[in-house]
């Protein structure tokens, strides 16, 4: 850039030596173009052999205004060697027609160099509005153009060349195209400032000409081509400088001016009206300035026409979306009831009004064994027909609400509506076969009605309340809330929060209830029972904290307890007495435990820890939970691949006994204790005692056909004993054979029982 700079300089020098001296010809004037063109020419060309070759597009680009400047420096080199050929006549002889075609070429390749630059990708409306924007922006440039440069040098005193003026022309075209194009690239390898100069060459330039044109006429030659023109090849290097900066990563952020562009234009084509205001004639360059503004305001016209629909369409599509998302918030996006957030605005409205609000709370009944057994899929379809059925027998009046998981509500806030009689509805209605795969469901359902200063969470509490109490008398039914429900009813649930303190804290303690031989009232094993040492309730029967258990899923990290303390415990036994002396150490296990995917990996480091043998650990299962689904299943076969043994607790109690002894993997079955109690009873009728041992007679015969151990639950008395001997059956456990004991106690059995043996 440097060398430019210098040439100008010495245009400038020379210039103003010659205009105060007269020293020289004219036409040396026409030597600093053609030069500096050369220099201009040469610095694009190093540039793009530097490492242009990377991008197509800047490459492209850059290789189109090397042949720009090539070309018009070799038409400015024609005119200069013509005009020292004809010094005596160079202040008014034209440009040669071929120097002028070359140099209109050269405007027209770097025209084409700067369209081809890709701007930022539009489609659809945005494309038709950004097209206005430039055409808008193009018309408004042209126009000031025309009327200030142009038209003013068309009409001079001393108007120049055809030739002159058609160059000047084209230097506005390019300088308002580029202007127009460039402030819509917004970024990309070819830099938007580079491309501003490499327009404005031709442009500030072209403007500069016309204004000494008009002003100066012939006069104004010199001037033009040895100060003016020459500043052409300084922006065109100025323009690789800063391309090669950018290249280098000194790019500056992208801004975009296109937003402003049109609104400026419209400002600029005002200038003729202006004019006209204060006087200047109405001419015909007047009068094409003033098509150009007429164009440019009919384009604005369309442009916001466009832009009034566009916004109106954009209001729209905002209103549908606040609608959507106000209903998305407000509604449950599976069955389409509303959500629990509307429901507690409903029924707060309710409650701040006169009118009567009643709420039912429905709770589908043991729901995870559809997601269980059938799937998700299932029990997601199973819960938008629940949410069906819920819209269609409350009635338009009332609201049916989802308010998580298997739990629904409805809201009652007509006067004369009866909660009772809906609830019944929707018993009834639950009694037919439901969504797509016919499934029966049931509910739990509990009323609350709002009193005098009821809150929502109140009402929401005794309804839960209610709804609880629903299911600890049996499901199926509904309760309404009265008072003095809520104490034991809270008493109950609060009672999954102390089992997590009792965790935390150790409150818990293991039991054995000895597994004896009825022979000899030897012991042979022990089944593991858990105990809950309260600190201010004493010891907790386990009917009163497993349900809860089960409930919350303590049930889980509890029985992993029992577990781990059961295997070190018979471990140890093993390890002191013998391995004749215990023969086997079991314990409980509920469906819950068995659905968690950790069970059987807890199973193995229980075992690995404690070092007791697989064969040594009985598992008990009752027919319930054996018919949990397939990761129940499948957890169940993998322990019987182990080596543990599985036992069939309260086995004759439940619906499938007989086709569970061939589909899973048993090695023990227990008799429950309802088939033992009255086994004994001798009341001289043979066909009655008969009638109360058949259970026990068929359960070991059964036993005995696919090859099981048996085991007699519930023994109290040395007559059942006797009974259950006769019938064929050699082990049992109960109160009368052995209660519950600690470890120590069974350390003593054992030690009494071993010191026994060796004395005999």
């Amino acid at each position: 850039m440097q060398a430019t700079v210098v040439v100008a300089a010495l245009g400038i020098g020379w210039c103003v030596v010659y205009l105060t001296t007269g020293a020289g010809t004219e036409a040396f004037a026409y030597v600093f173009v053609p030069i500096g063109g050369a220099l201009a020419a040469g610095a694009v060309q190093q540039m793009a052999r530097g490492g242009l070759g990377v991008d197509p597009v800047a490459r492209r680009f850059w290789r189109a205004t090397l042949l720009s400047v090539g070309v018009m420096t070799a038409g400015y080199a024609w005119l200069a060697v013509d005009m020292l050929a004809h010094a005596s006549q160079a202040r008014t002889r034209s440009m040669p027609i071929p120097a002028a075609a070359l140099v209109a070429v050269g405007f027209l390749i770097a025209i084409w160099a700067l369209a081809r630059v890709p701007v930022a990708p539009t489609d659809g409306v945005e494309r038709w509005r950004v097209a206005l924007d430039r055409t808008i922006a193009f018309l408004g440039s042209a126009a000031v153009l025309w009327y200030v440069g142009l038209a003013p040098m068309l009409s001079a005193r001393e108007p120049w060349s055809l030739q002159a003026t058609a160059l000047v022309g084209l230097g506005f075209l390019a300088a308002a195209g580029a202007a127009t194009k460039v402030s819509y690239v917004v970024s990309g390898p070819v830099d938007r400032l580079a491309m501003r100069l490499v327009a404005a060459s031709g442009g500030i330039p072209a403007g500069a000409v016309a204004v000494l044109a008009v002003r100066y006429g012939f006069a104004a030659t010199i001037p033009a081509q040895a100060i003016v023109m020459p500043l052409a090849p300084i922006l065109i290097t100025l323009g690789v400088a800063i391309q090669n900066r950018a290249d280098r990563g000194l790019r500056r952020d992208p801004v975009r001016t296109g937003v402003l562009l049109p609104y400026l234009a419209v400002v600029a084509v005002d200038l003729p009206l202006i004019a006209i205001a204060f006087g200047a004639p109405l001419g015909w360059p007047v009068r094409v300035a003033l098509i150009g503004t007429v164009s440019v305001t009919a384009l604005v016209t369309v442009r916001q026409f466009i832009t009034y629909r566009e916004n109106a369409k954009l209001l729209a599509n905002t209103r549908v979306q606040e609608k959507r998302l106000q209903y998305e918030v407000s509604h449950d996006g599976l069955t389409g009831l509303a959500n629990r957030a509307l429901f507690r605005d409903r029924l707060a409205a309710a409650l701040a009004g006169p009118g009567p609000a009643a709420v039912l709370l429905v709770d589908l009944d043991d729901f995870k064994t559809v997601n269980d057994l059938l799937g998700h899929g299932v029990g997601d379809r199973l819960l938008v027909s629940v949410a069906r059925l819920l819209r269609t027998e409350a009635g338009p009046d009332a609201l049916p609400v989802r308010v998580g998981g298997d739990e629904f509500a409805v809201l009652l806030t007509e006067p004369g509506a009866d909660p009772d009689a809906l609830a019944g509805r929707l018993l009834t209605a639950f009694t037919s076969p439901i969504s797509e795969h016919r499934l029966l469901v049931q509910a739990s359902i509990g009323i609350a009605v709002a009193g005098p200063g009821a809150t929502v969470d109140s009402v929401l509490l005794n309804a839960d309340v209610a709804m609880y109490s629903a299911k600890q008398r049996g499901k199926a039914g509904f309760v309404r809330y009265a008072d003095g429900m809520r104490e034991p009813v809270l008493a109950h649930m609060q009672l999954g929060g102390e089992l997590r303190r009792a965790l935390d804290n150790d409150e818990f303690r293991v039991v054995y209830q000895p597994i004896m031989r009825l022979e000899d009232n030897r012991l042979i094993g022990v089944e593991a029972l858990i105990r809950w040492h309260h600190p201010t309730r004493g010891v907790v029967a386990p009917a009163e904290f497993i349900p809860a258990a089960e409930r919350t899923g303590l049930i889980v990290p509890l029985g992993r307890f029992v577990l781990h303390e059961t295997c070190r415990q018979a471990a140890a036994w093993l390890a002191e007495f013998g391995p004749d002396a215990l023969k086997e150490a079991g314990l409980n296990v509920s469906a819950r435990q068995l659905h968690d995917p950790d069970f059987v990996a807890d199973v193995t480091n229980a075992l690995a820890e404690s070092g007791l043998p697989c064969e040594r650990l009985v598992l008990e299962v009752t027919e319930s939970a054996v018919l949990r689904g397939q990761q129940v299943s499948r957890a169940l076969y993998d322990l019987d691949r182990m080596g543990i043994r599985l036992a069939l607790d309260d086995f004759g109690t439940g619906e499938s006994s007989l086709s569970l002894l061939r589909a899973f993997p048993a090695a023990i079955i227990k008799l429950d204790k309802s088939f033992v109690d009255g086994i004994e009873i001798d009341d001289g009728q043979p066909a009655a005692a008969d009638a109360r041992q058949a259970v026990a007679r068929a359960v070991l015969q059964l036993a005995r056909a696919f090859g099981l151990d048996t085991v007699a639950e519930g023994v109290e008395s040395a007559e059942q004993v006797a009974v259950l001997r006769e019938l064929g059956y050699t082990v049992g456990q109960g109160f009368h054979l052995a209660e519950p004991m600690t470890a120590d106690g069974v350390s003593g059995l054992l030690t009494r029982q071993t010191s026994a043996l060796r004395m005999a």
